[in-house]
């Protein structure tokens, strides 16, 4: 998969950014969370312990972004699908807000990832299962 990913990378252009997102993609990907997510793993991504994980200081969320976007794409447990619910653009937004909040530092995303691993993504491919 990850072959794959790089050699669509390659092909089109589109990687990771390595830089923080733009502030406006940040303050959007805030909005987002706000909106669609924070209900769950609350606005300070400390989530509830026993039902929904946190994403603050979370290694799985600061770690490999295919598998963040996979995670956000087609859900986990309880968590809904935003794959067809949400925009690439909006997509990358939030994974990036989240990745970068609560002392979290890791790279952004850009919408061109989203739509690789998502065009790259195939039924076999779930989301993994990743215990908090």
């Amino acid at each position: 998969m990850r072959t794959a990913l790089l050699a669509a990378a390659l092909v089109t252009g589109t990687f990771l950014t390595t830089a923080p997102a733009l502030a406006q993609d940040v303050a959007k990907g805030q909005d987002l969370f706000n909106h669609k997510c924070a209900a769950c793993h609350q606005k300070t991504g400390l989530g509830v312990k026993g039902a929904f994980p946190a994403l603050a200081g979370d290694p799985f969320v600061v770690g490999d972004p295919e598998l963040v976007v996979r995670t956000v794409l087609q859900g986990r447990g309880g968590m809904p699908t935003f794959a067809a619910l949400l925009s690439e653009d909006q997509l990358a937004d939030i994974i990036s807000y989240i990745r970068q909040a609560w002392g979290n530092s890791a790279p952004a995303v850009n919408a061109g990832f989203v739509v690789t691993v998502k065009t790259n993504a195939h039924p076999q491919d779930k989301a993994p299962t990743v215990t908090h």
